[in-house]
């Protein structure tokens, strides 16, 4: 009787365990672990940034057959996710839903708009961001070295479906704007060198650590050098002679999207992912001229208050060649960012409750980047990485880089800017939180917690000195001429001229960095808009919390509020403060 019972009990349980359905959320995660696992697979570069070692061997494909691939999983996976009942998530698991349905519709909609075949923009590419791999990397161990040297060697090949798809993009019309592309040889050309160690690639292969036994160093100094020689030098040089010979020959004329195979309608998509908001180009350029009137009347006043003698146009030339505004060496442009992210970092405790654990240093952008490169940027740091965050500071033609404008630029790249909002994202800790979303960088939130950023560097009791308060407004009218010229050239037919001459006359950049912008514009539609927009949301957001709340508003629990999700569009952070806000009130 009793074996009975036991069977009985057993078979209830069986059946019991086989009948149970997948809940929802376990339905919505599942979807979020096998994308992410399959981004891990497709592109190892992304999996080592991550911390995942299993892929460091190898590069991704770009073959039209990888691109179709990836395109499938898309639209299956966005069928997949579609056909849940968003309702019946909780508050997070919606935030995630979200998210995740954003980024595979924007992912969908890049292939079938061919954006693969403009891999490339005037500072950004895939040979360019190939030369920081020895920073991207693990190189602890002889299996380490073994892996970085399998990836010299699968450059060729990296390169060789690169240039397939550009090609396309030639016999399309679907390329860069070759007004910008002068002087672009020198991403490449900095990489064909006629030894190893004269190579961005060699130097893990100077020094080893001491984890890595001595008896392996001249076997893997060898093949790292001659994978560098036979493969790298050998893959930029294909990818020069690609520039040079074809590519920059049969590009279009042309500078504005529009003007491509369906660009208007792309345009307005990079509009959509850029801003993540439903506004119209119109909307933006209006907006934008607004903005613009509002700050010159801010500078105007300011001027007046130096007692300067003379117009705005007059000004501005005062500020590009008066010596006293700019730095003599690299060093003393290093060292001012240096003091200036150490002075904001002790004033963060006042502003934040949460803080990261990741570090931060100011370092030159690379010599092979500088000439085409901005005036400073921030780069992260891999989980695991015994590398801090870098906040770059361009110390190329110093002659161009204005010290009172160092302030602003400072507390956008390192904190409370880029590496503060970044590092929390990837330091969150909340089991309902999938992989992806510590890694999602939405460029509204994240261009407009920047902009942010240097405006509350006049609470922290920053830009005491007038031409740094002014160069602080350069920097906000710089945004908001974005605004303008962003949709000028790929919506409504600005000429190059145009853009250069009204950024020279509004901003007090100097007339390098009005170039270097303009040609990332051009070569970036839409991303130019995100800036502007984000910090207006965020500024707004926290007018209406200081009205709601009043004496109950807290300003480090309004930073926690907009920073704890880490990336989200611009409506998921207007329903967070709304929140924020309601709870608040009620005590």
């Amino acid at each position: 009787m009793k074996i009975l019972q036991l069977v009985i009990l057993i078979s209830c349980v069986v059946l019991f365990d086989g009948c149970k359905k997948e809940s929802p959320e376990q339905a919505l995660h599942q979807i979020f672990d096998e994308a992410w696992e399959f981004g891990l697979q497709e592109f190892p570069l992304g999996a080592t940034g991550v911390g995942d070692n299993r892929f460091n061997d190898r590069l991704a494909g770009m073959s039209m057959a990888d691109l179709e691939r990836r395109y499938n999983f898309y639209k299956e996976m966005h069928a997949r996710l579609t056909a849940l009942d968003r309702s019946q998530f909780d508050r997070d698991n919606r935030i995630n839903y979200d998210l995740f349905e954003r980024q595979l519709s924007d992912n969908i909609k890049d292939f079938e708009f061919k954006a693969y075949q403009i891999p490339l923009t005037v500072d950004g590419g895939f040979h360019i961001y190939f030369a920081n791999l020895p920073n991207q990397v693990p190189l602890k161990t002889v299996a380490d070295y073994e892996n970085y040297i399998k990836r010299l060697q699968a450059f060729p090949k990296f390169t060789e479906e690169h240039i397939a798809l550009m090609r396309e993009g030639v016999k399309e019309g679907r390329t860069l704007a070759k007004v910008i592309l002068d002087g672009y040889e020198v991403t490449i050309q900095s990489h064909v060198v006629d030894s190893p160690e004269k190579s961005v690639f060699y130097p893990p292969f100077e020094k080893f650590p001491a984890t890595v036994p001595e008896g392996e160093h001249a076997r893997l100094e060898k093949a790292g050098s001659a994978a560098i020689m036979e493969s790298v030098v050998a893959g930029y040089q294909m990818f020069l002679d690609f520039m040079m010979d074809e590519y920059i020959p049969g590009a279009r004329e042309t500078i504005g999207a529009f003007e491509m195979p369906n660009g208007r309608e792309y345009y307005d998509q990079r509009v959509r992912y850029f801003t993540t908001l439903d506004i119209s180009v119109e909307e933006i350029h209006d907006l934008g001229l607004q903005e613009v009137k509002r700050i010159r009347g801010e500078m105007a006043e300011i001027i007046k208050s130096v007692n300067f003698k003379g117009g705005f146009a007059e000004f501005l030339t005062f500020l590009r060649t008066d010596p006293r505004f700019y730095p003599k060496t690299p060093r003393e442009l290093l060292m001012e960012a240096s003091f200036i992210s150490k002075k904001m970092d002790g004033k963060l405790p006042s502003l934040f409750k949460t803080l990261p654990r990741t570090p931060y240093g100011v370092a030159p952008v690379p010599d092979h980047l500088a000439p085409k490169y901005t005036a400073g940027r921030y780069v992260g740091t891999r989980p695991g990485s015994t590398r801090p965050g870098y906040y770059w500071v361009n110390t190329y033609s110093l002659e161009n880089r204005p010290l009172y404008a160092l302030e602003a630029l400072s507390l956008h790249e390192a904190v409370p800017g880029h590496h503060l909002q970044i590092s929390l994202a990837q330091e969150m800790e909340n089991e309902n939180m999938p992989k992806f979303r510590k890694y999602s960088y939405i460029s509204a939130f994240g261009e407009g917690w920047g902009l942010y950023s240097e405006w509350l560097g006049l609470e922290a009791g920053f830009y005491t000195d007038p031409y740094s308060n002014f160069g602080r407004l350069t920097y906000e009218m710089w945004r908001a001429c974005r605004l303008v010229v962003d949709t000028g050239i790929h919506a409504m037919g600005w000429t190059r001229q145009q853009v250069l001459d009204y950024m020279a006359s509004n901003t007090a950049l100097s007339l390098l960095e009005v170039r270097t912008e303009t040609d990332r514009y051009i070569s970036w539609p839409g991303q130019a808009l995100s800036y502007k927009i984000g910090e207006l949301k965020i500024k707004e957001l926290r007018r209406l919390a200081e009205e709601k709340l009043q004496e109950k508003f807290d300003i480090r629990e309004f930073h926690e509020v907009i920073l704890r999700n880490g990336s989200v569009t611009l409506p998921i952070l207007e329903e967070e403060v709304n929140e924020y806000i309601a709870n608040a009130a009620r005590g």
